[in-house]
């Protein structure tokens, strides 16, 4: 039974005058924070600045000569490479020909439970690529190639170019927001790291949330606080006769609800077991995440997707320790909140994913760091998940070869984001013949799901 508003008023009541028979408030909700069967959430953590994921899946066989060994990654990569003994051998499962960065002990454990895949070389595209046709230029590439802003944009809007404003997962909520969530209490999408056109819909928004402050703002007035807080909401009710004001009032006043209804659930539910990293942002953002879908049955969801974000992995110089240190704090946050939806009883009913501006060059700059490039390796964790294997195309480690847009390694994607996002979709519940009106140049490739889910 999904909690309507004015039920959801009377436990927040009942919570805030106390009760005097030694009942537990909100002992209705904590009944009702067991999670649906139909229950399904997308979570994507967004990589800023351009992961190197050339060294985040490596080739594990020095035996190997040809041109994805590792003596030909190490040849090319130079004083970026990571020595292979420090590597993190993947299963047999992948032969044991890949390993990962050694920041990433909690993402090799779930790869070899299978849990957790990896999907190589993915990247913003138009059309399907080879290198005589990017010479040639006369295939519609993305815009922008190469920037930092517009393959961000376009990573998140599935539009290959930066102008559109309307993400992906927010065109999922236009489409099913209604149908899956007809009663809910909040958006369909919630950001944890702040605006994002990825989750920008058409006609639908997003809440945006800051982890562990979920009532928002901050205060250091003391009793004062609470007054201050409820004239600024009174204030949202004036009538300034502007549209814009107008406008611009009302996506306050929802978000102060969204936030207020956010706070009251995951207050009312006991503290999650799972230890979470201290001292991490990323830790923070997905603990707040997994909170919140304790609660998903009381704010009446059976469809949610979220936001988290970690940068900055543009590392033009002193790369190696740079990417280590956001690794360190990639891998453990990922782990944790796996363990949380295992606690949860969730892990078969969301899906992780990571997605990042771009890859980065495989030959190194002169200053012991690499510059921007195009298609890159990415995580997707989950019960759900087809794990222990990688799926797409692990590029060619030849400069100027097959793979490469010109001679150091910005390797052209053989997968489209949209043929990525799409397989994510269509696990979530997307209808097939919702899927082109979604990703606008997901009808240019063969495939429109990867398999990986």
């Amino acid at each position: 039974m999904a909690l309507n508003r004015r039920s959801f008023l009377r436990y927040a009541s009942l919570a805030a005058a106390g009760n005097a028979a030694g009942l537990h408030p909100f002992g209705a909700l904590n009944g009702m924070a067991e999670s649906a069967t139909d229950y399904k959430a997308l979570v994507c953590v967004f990589m800023y600045g351009g992961n190197d994921s050339n060294n985040t899946l490596v080739p594990y066989n020095t035996s190997n000569n040809g041109s994805n060994g590792y003596n030909a990654y190490a040849n090319i990569r130079s004083n970026l490479a990571i020595p292979e003994g420090d590597l993190l051998p993947l299963g047999s499962s992948v032969d044991g020909n890949y390993g990962l960065h050694p920041s990433l002990s909690k993402i090799q454990t779930l790869f070899n439970e299978n849990r957790l895949a990896m999907v190589a070389n993915v990247g913003t595209l138009v059309n399907p690529l080879t290198r005589a046709e990017y010479e040639a230029n006369n295939i519609a590439l993305p815009t922008n190639l190469f920037s930092h802003p517009d393959q961000q944009l376009e990573w998140q809007n599935a539009e290959q170019s930066a102008v559109t404003n309307v993400g992906w997962a927010g065109r999922i909520a236009d489409l099913m927001a209604s149908t899956y969530n007809p009663t809910a209490e909040i958006p369909l999408i919630t950001s944890v790291f702040g605006d994002t056109v990825f989750c920008n819909g058409a006609k639908s928004s997003p809440v945006s949330v800051s982890p562990g402050n979920l009532a928002g703002g901050k205060c250091s007035e003391g009793a004062a606080c609470a007054s201050r807080q409820a004239t600024a909401q009174e204030i949202l009710t004036l009538e300034s006769g502007q549209k814009l004001v107008r406008a611009d009032n009302t996506v306050t006043k929802s978000a102060y609800k969204y936030m207020s209804i956010l706070s009251e659930a995951v207050q009312s539910v006991a503290p999650l077991k799972t230890q979470f990293p201290a001292n991490s942002g990323l830790a923070a953002q997905l603990q707040q995440i997994a909170e919140i879908m304790k609660v998903n049955k009381a704010l009446g969801v059976t469809r949610q997707i979220f936001f988290a974000g970690l940068g900055n992995f543009d590392t033009h110089a002193n790369q190696l320790p740079l990417q280590a240190a956001l690794l360190s704090q990639l891998g453990p946050a990922m782990g944790a909140f796996y363990q949380a939806t295992e606690e949860l009883s969730l892990e078969d009913q969301v899906t992780t994913f990571t997605m990042s501006d771009f890859n980065r060059a495989m030959q190194p700059n002169s200053n012991s760091g690499s510059d921007h490039a195009w298609g890159g390796h990415h995580m997707v964790m989950g019960g759900a998940v087809k794990g222990g294997k990688i799926y797409g195309t692990y590029p060619t480690l030849v400069l100027a070869g097959p793979n490469d847009s010109g001679a150091n390694g910005r390797w052209i994607p053989t997968h489209s984001t949209s043929q990525y996002a799409a397989t994510l979709a269509t696990w979530f519940g997307v209808p097939t013949d919702s899927l082109n009106n979604i990703f606008p140049s997901l009808a240019n490739f063969g495939s429109n799901n990867m398999g990986f889910i």
